[in-house]
């Protein structure tokens, strides 16, 4: 069964989300049969970026935000992911537009490594405050998880997977996406937001039950008529 998941790098509850969903996945039993695919979702696309300044400073300016409660914000956050084993930094998280992110994250699905691509640009961005646009430090992240850092540089500087972004951010507003992290489950089923493990854990029950059944079934629904069968007999 696949479960498609579409989420920004700079979402600090996409990150958050992927680890109750992880939870919750490690705790069903055919877990093993669920394949995973990551969407891309740019939050802001006009987001310019700049490495002087940090994430919330950006959002009190962007928002008319004082610092103070900028930083209020971030720091609820930052409780959050603690409770599921994550440690945010978000004083230090680099102000990054993630359409090279990106284009990083489908060039690693190319090579079967989307996920690893996924939880290598959360730790960068969240946790070790580095800048998600810059092509030396993709080719950094991709080395590390697998990829070829000549192929990462090369992928980049040529857009190559420009149009598959932009097809993953057209597929979420023909959903009706509003924000990420967004989950579908079996073509079927939505689950939005960091929701807790016990919900993600029933979704994926039940759409599995039915993707399940589904292989079960004949593959056409046939009128019978007239035949003649390959023993001869008509």
């Amino acid at each position: 069964m696949k479960v498609e998941i579409w989420s920004d790098v700079m979402c600090p509850f996409c990150y958050i989300g992927k680890r109750r969903f992880e939870d919750a996945l490690q705790q069903f039993e055919h877990k093993d049969k669920v394949e995973i695919e990551w969407k891309s979702f740019q939050l802001n696309p006009d987001m310019v970026t700049d490495p002087s300044t940090n994430i919330n400073q950006y959002l009190a300016d962007a928002k008319g935000w004082t610092l103070d409660y900028a930083q209020q914000m971030n720091n609820h956050v930052t409780e959050m992911a603690a409770e599921v084993g994550l440690t945010y930094h978000m004083e230090t998280a680099v102000v990054a537009n993630s359409f090279n992110a990106h284009q990083f994250t489908h060039l690693a699905k190319k090579h079967g490594l989307g996920d690893a691509a996924e939880e290598a640009l959360f730790k960068a961005y969240f946790t070790d405050g580095k800048n998600v646009d810059d092509t030396e430090t993709l080719a950094e992240l991709g080395t590390a998880i697998g990829l070829d850092a000549d192929e990462i540089k090369q992928t980049l500087a040529a857009n190559t997977y420009a149009d598959a972004v932009k097809h993953d951010v057209a597929e979420a507003q023909y959903l009706g996406l509003k924000g990420v992290p967004f989950f579908v489950m079996n073509g079927k089923y939505g689950v939005s937001g960091a929701q807790a493990v016990p919900v993600f854990s029933q979704t994926i029950e039940k759409a599995f039950g039915e993707w399940n059944d589904e292989q079960a079934k004949p593959k056409l629904d046939v009128v019978e008529g007239p035949t003649c069968g390959p023993d001869g007999d008509c």
